[in-house]
């Protein structure tokens, strides 16, 4: 394998796959090159983490203990919801 010049597609500019890349995805059954520089590929996985940490919580009860707590889906009546230390011990 040989080194490739590739465009990004985010910001134009010319990056290299290098050939230890191509054998890491090739290792690895990867079939598309990275369209993306390395730099805006780090952009981007910024963006995409980020937006996974905005969660909506919902206020509950703990049907073990009673206290007061978050969860990340709506509870229902039919079903336990449990505090995090109570979810742990089960």
């Amino acid at each position: 394998m040989e080194d490739k010049t590739l465009v990004c597609r985010d910001c134009g500019q010319e990056f290299v796959f290098t050939a230890g890349e191509q054998e890491f995805y090739a290792e690895r059954g990867f079939q598309n090159e990275p369209s993306r520089c390395r730099d805006c590929r780090d952009v981007r996985r910024t963006q995409i983490s980020e937006g996974r940490g905005k969660r909506e919580m919902y206020d509950a009860i703990c049907a073990e203990c009673g206290k007061e707590t978050k969860v990340p889906f709506k509870p229902r009546l039919e079903k336990p919801v449990y505090c995090s230390e109570c979810f742990a011990q089960r």
